[in-house]
């Protein structure tokens, strides 16, 4: 439903100009949306515009805005346990680590951070660890995926496959390699990018390689859709190098791809799990390391490194752990992550009606995260100019609903346009989205 409403308030443009550097943000004074205020999937800006939020915050807001039960379980938690570290134990970690494993329905321990950049660089130093413990010393070297994306941190950061984030902070963390990503538009039917990831296990030897660490759907970098047995495949292929997979849910997890982890679409037991985001539903910042329970085990040596020598101050918050649970609870109650799944192949049959237009090469997606490329024209699939793009975005905000893209990705392929409302979305808001980027894509490609 359209709620579009303005009226005066007070402007803190100037000092948000003056004092606040923002994420991802050129260098620029122009005015700022400042949000306000949050119901469902609604923003209100201090000029009381609404805007139907159709990326969740950052893929975070999977419940929706305005829950006043997590408010209510973070101010409970707060008066009973404002703060304790996790060199301790408190009982919403406790409750949260037990909830965790069971949603990926295995064995595993949890350590617990604040980001997804520090769960990947947490699962980094684990693997490396493992390895080393258990007499594969020389195993170091991580393979990743051009166009995913891992975090912004050191080790998180040279995982990362968009090396328009890494240019001018390089040198990064050493080790860590890339191999093509599947991508079900670009990719010939002949080509397998599972054995690419084979191949470079044996040209840099399986002696080397410690890990491999994926999102089951690359999503920041362009909604790049695996064929069904490429997870399957490099799980395998893993297993036959001894190499763990990591499997990074910071984005696909917590029911966005429309199972409660991405990974769950295909089968697979990841030996590493890391995961942030819909964790708590953006209410709070918590992340998570889940590892398999025998690679747990290996830390359990009494040798003076023989443990993780890693402390977080913040992770594991129990205000933070309170209200993970608490949103964990309202995904199954609401059956939102079935919900996902049947809105988003809704979403995906309405958009896909755009593919008529010689500019629309593809839409595509998996639950309630979908990608629609811009081309050029349909036969060279050559990357429409980003202009474009930018042009259709601002064409759906001047309709009052918030898209992305993949900006400042792989250099020629911000190409691709996102989608990723809260699951909690109303079929009302999801017919307003449809109408929006309908109206806005014909308008700025005709």
């Amino acid at each position: 439903m359209e709620r579009v409403g303005k009226s005066v308030a007070s402007n803190h443009s100037e000092t948000d100009e003056k004092y606040l550097w923002h994420h991802l943000k050129p260098y620029n004074p122009e005015a700022t949306m400042i949000a306000e205020s949050s119901s469902g999937a609604w923003v209100t800006t201090d000029q009381g515009e609404t805007f139907l939020d159709g990326m969740s915050g950052l893929w975070c807001a999977n419940i929706g805005y305005g829950r006043e039960e997590l408010a209510q379980t973070a101010f409970d938690q707060m008066k009973k346990l404002s703060y304790f570290p996790l060199s301790h134990s408190h009982q919403p970690a406790i409750d949260l680590a037990e909830k965790i494993s069971d949603w990926l329905g295995g064995d595993y321990v949890v350590f617990f951070s604040n980001s997804g950049s520090e769960a990947n660089e947490s699962a980094f130093k684990i693997a490396r660890q493992y390895h080393q413990q258990t007499g594969n010393k020389g195993k170091y070297k991580f393979i990743s995926r051009y166009r995913g994306y891992h975090g912004n941190t050191s080790a998180a950061l040279a995982a990362t496959g968009q090396f328009q984030r890494k240019y001018l902070y390089e040198p990064l963390a050493p080790g860590f390699l890339h191999v093509h990503p599947p991508d079900s538009y670009r990719d010939e039917p002949y080509v397998d990018r599972a054995n690419e990831m084979d191949l470079m296990m044996k040209y840099e030897t399986s002696e080397s390689i410690a890990g491999v660490i994926m999102e089951p759907i690359i999503s920041g970098g362009g909604i790049l859709i695996p064929p069904d047995d490429y997870m399957t495949k490099v799980k395998k292929i893993c297993e036959e190098h001894h190499a763990l997979l990591i499997a990074d849910e910071v984005v696909c997890g917590f029911g966005r791809m429309g199972e409660k982890f991405g990974h769950q679409h295909y089968g697979v037991k990841p030996d590493i799990v890391t995961m942030a985001k819909g964790l708590t539903g953006g209410y709070l910042p918590l992340s998570a390391t889940a590892v398999r329970r025998d690679i747990y085990e290996s830390f359990n040596g009494d040798g003076e490194f023989d443990f993780l020598r890693q402390n977080n101050t913040f992770g594991g918050h129990p205000v933070s752990c309170a209200v993970a649970l608490k949103n964990l609870e309202i995904l199954e109650r609401e059956n939102l992550v079935e919900q996902s799944n049947v809105l988003g192949e809704k979403l995906l049959t309405e958009l896909k009606e755009l593919e008529a237009m010689n500019n629309v090469g593809n839409v595509r997606g998996k639950g309630l995260m979908i990608g629609m490329e811009l081309v050029t024209d349909k036969m060279s699939k050559e990357p429409i100019d980003v202009e474009k793009v930018n042009q259709v975005i601002a064409a759906c905000k001047n309709r009052n609903v918030i898209i992305g893209k993949n900006g400042v990705t792989a250099a020629g392929f911000d190409n691709v346009l996102t989608v990723a409302p809260p699951l909690s979305i109303t079929d009302q808001d999801l017919v307003y989205i449809v109408k929006v980027l309908k109206e806005s894509v014909t308008e700025v490609l005709t």
